[in-house]
């Protein structure tokens, strides 16, 4: 028996559906008010819905260790994905409760029932960016550094539970993907950039970071589950582009207009303590953070080459890009 954690949302959405394409029965956790909308509409998507029979949902919380047991009782393979992605500092106490606490409690009841692997989905915020000369790979370990966001924090603390567990004897795999594109809730998280294209994106920066898409994510973690990899982690990255690339591109399948201001450090700096004001009288979440801007203007290159050294090829990013541009159109507008 396989469990999944995470799998309302888009990352844990594809997973279960790669799995379900060779396993007749995936078990998957979620909380009791959890919306399967995301869940139903990815697999639409595929035109696999016939497959969503085959998820036995168990009601639980990765912080509730009781259920934890309920549900990881009788697996063998567990596949961590449940996480909060958050750039807003209010939400520190969230990301250190799910990320890192909940993270603690999956690889504890997983040593208890002696599960024989686990593959936890990190991030590549984990990996030590400032200050690299050429690619950055599994071996730039994170290092303590003020720009550093509560996020990278949370999860660079969670990666240190799995070694944890690594050292106790439990047998991991870990990937650490680079920006995920993939299909979902338009309105959040990385699948928001085409909603933000088909609004009429006009800033651009040149900024550089790693993309991949969805489908690799979850085809990568569960290929190195199946492999005989054991203790090691790896990034996932198809290629590294600008924003520019990523922003000019949706623009041009979403017949829109490509972003034609370039963001300068003084307007950078202008636009997210701007962000901040209205955040703080509309009392919404910034929709830009210091952290999230910085991160834009930024240029880290990012390596692929020993999840390559495995056998695993990437799909190509702009055909990534023309696939989900389509499904956002059509379903949206």
């Amino acid at each position: 028996m396989i469990l999944v954690t995470g799998g309302t949302g888009m990352v844990g959405s594809h997973i279960l559906l790669e799995l379900l394409k060779n396993h007749s029965h995936v078990r998957a956790l979620k909380r009791c008010d959890s919306n399967l909308n995301i869940i139903q509409k990815t697999f639409s998507y595929y035109k696999k819905e016939h497959l969503l029979k085959n998820i036995e949902w168990i009601d639980g919380d990765i912080l509730d260790i009781p259920s934890l047991y309920d549900a990881i009782d009788g697996c063998k393979f567990v596949y961590h994905a449940a996480a909060l992605v958050s750039f807003h500092k209010k939400e520190h106490k969230d990301l250190f409760k799910i990320n890192v606490e909940g993270t603690a409690n999956i690889v504890n009841v997983c040593l208890d029932k002696k599960i024989e692997k686990l593959a936890y989905v990190s991030s590549i915020a984990t990996l030590n960016r400032y200050n690299v000369n050429g690619l950055i790979n599994e071996e730039n370990y994170w290092k303590p550094n003020k720009k550093n966001s509560v996020y990278s924090i949370s999860k660079y603390l969670a990666e240190q539970e799995v070694w944890r567990g690594t050292q106790e004897g439990l047998n991991n795999v870990i990937i650490n993907p680079s920006v995920i594109l993939g299909p979902g809730n338009w309105n959040n998280g990385s699948s928001k950039i085409f909603q933000q294209s088909y609004d009429g994106l006009k800033y651009y920066t040149n900024g550089v970071t790693g993309y991949v898409d969805v489908v690799d994510v979850a085809k990568s973690l569960i290929y190195l589950m199946d492999s005989e990899v054991i203790n090691e982690r790896f990034i996932i990255n198809c290629e590294n582009f600008t924003y520019q690339d990523i922003f000019n591109w949706i623009a041009d399948e979403m017949k829109k207009p490509r972003p034609h201001i370039k963001v300068t450090p003084f307007l950078k700096e202008f636009a997210w303590r701007a962000e901040a004001v209205r955040s703080f009288f509309s009392r919404k979440k910034p929709l830009l953070t210091k952290e999230t801007a910085n991160q834009a203007m930024s240029k880290s290159f990012y390596s692929n080459e020993k999840i390559k050294s495995q056998g695993y090829e990437f799909q190509d990013i702009k055909s990534s890009i023309k696939k989900y541009s389509n499904w956002f159109l059509s379903e949206c507008h």
